[in-house]
């Protein structure tokens, strides 16, 4: 992993360096109408101030309605900032949302997006996807019976089964309540002991509704929705629960927020979690766009309900995100894959180290 990522970063300073970050930069600004989205999480593990000073200075930084308005409308910019726009985008609704990129969006004049799970907010209770690492960490036993298997839990081997089966548990559940019995079950196992927040994990936790209407205040912050509780959509077994999740998430910002709330964004928007019904179930809601995880610039010629979005991550070298935003890393994606080994990509590891687990929301 590190070895990879040292690649990566000498890799990416050859690109920026040599000029080619630039070239590539410039073609894709006079090459029609183009739109970057950029797709974080987290926003206080690592540098993000560095990101926002990069993307401020090559990108015309826009909110997502803003963008999307200007992109798919019949008129040209004929206006003396001709850079590519660039939108930066936070799903989940991390704390630190509010801690870190606010904070920095504010101070830098760097408008954001962030897709809001009302049902955590509600709650305050952490988002499903970190909760195999945080079960295994605070569990009172040495070990546990599931589906006939034992886990001995003081070996690492079995700890991460344990791990990769809770996750498969929440991941595909066929409804909300299905997935929080076993969640609650899981616990009861696990003899886990209620206690206060560690420090570490502040930042873990949703935002609250006084920390969403504070940046709502600002001129900074603009929201998107991102279901009510976060299920992957495909799974769902009733149709009735997919229109549930997808329609009362806007309602429930619209109310909240007293703003027509027009963008969606996909739990784990890969291909395979976003069906047709899914689809559609997001357009008769009352959405006007919906962006995916699933890479890509998009243009006018984009579907709208099926946007693409460029990897963000804070514990990304900056230069690894210019020549990403440039276009030229995903371009020569191949290369990679011959230098590194088949199948892997510098810099494009999943989201394993806070949840134990990949997640792609």
């Amino acid at each position: 992993m590190r070895m990879r990522k040292q690649v990566g970063l000498f890799v990416a300073a050859c690109l920026y360096y040599s000029g080619l970050v630039g070239v590539s930069r410039w073609l894709m600004q006079r090459s029609g109408k183009k739109l970057i989205i950029l797709n974080y999480h987290r926003a206080s593990r690592g540098d993000l101030r560095c990101h926002m000073l990069y993307l401020r200075r090559h990108y015309r930084m826009l909110h997502l309605e803003e963008a999307l308005e200007e992109l798919f409308s019949s008129s040209i910019n004929t206006g003396c900032d001709r850079r590519t726009p660039l939108v930066l985008t936070f799903d989940d609704g991390y704390h630190d949302n509010y801690t870190h990129a606010f904070a920095l969006a504010c101070e830098l004049h760097v408008p954001i997006t962030i897709f809001l799970i009302p049902g955590y907010v509600e709650t305050g209770a952490y988002f499903w996807w970190g909760e195999p690492r945080r079960l295994l960490r605070r569990a009172q036993v040495n070990e546990i019976v599931i589906e006939g298997k034992t886990y001995h839990l003081n070996l690492s081997d079995e700890q991460g089964d344990l791990g990769r089966l809770i996750d498969k548990r929440l991941r595909y559940a066929s409804s909300v309540v299905e997935r929080e019995q076993f969640l609650g079950w899981i616990r009861e196992k696990l003899l886990i002991l209620p206690r206060d927040v560690a420090l570490e994990e502040e930042g873990d936790r949703p935002l609250t509704w006084a920390e969403i209407r504070e940046m709502r205040e600002s001129e900074w912050v603009s929201f998107g929705a991102h279901t009510m509780h976060h299920p992957i959509l495909a799974y769902l077994a009733d149709p009735i629960e997919l229109e549930c999740e997808v329609r009362e998430c806007r309602d429930v910002l619209s109310y909240v927020l007293g703003l027509d709330i027009r963008v969606f964004a996909y739990p784990v928007g890969r291909t395979e979690h976003i069906g047709s019904n899914v689809v559609e179930t997001v357009r008769t809601a009352g959405y006007h766009w919906a962006v995916t995880t699933l890479h890509g610039v998009n243009t006018p010629a984009s579907n709208p309900y099926l946007l693409g979005r460029v990897l963000g991550d804070t514990s990304r070298h900056w230069l690894v995100m210019a020549a990403e935003t440039s276009g030229i890393w995903h371009l020569l994606s191949p290369l990679w894959q011959l230098i590194i080994g088949k199948g892997e990509t510098v810099e494009r590891t999943p989201i394993l180290s806070q949840k134990g687990v990949e997640h792609d929301t």
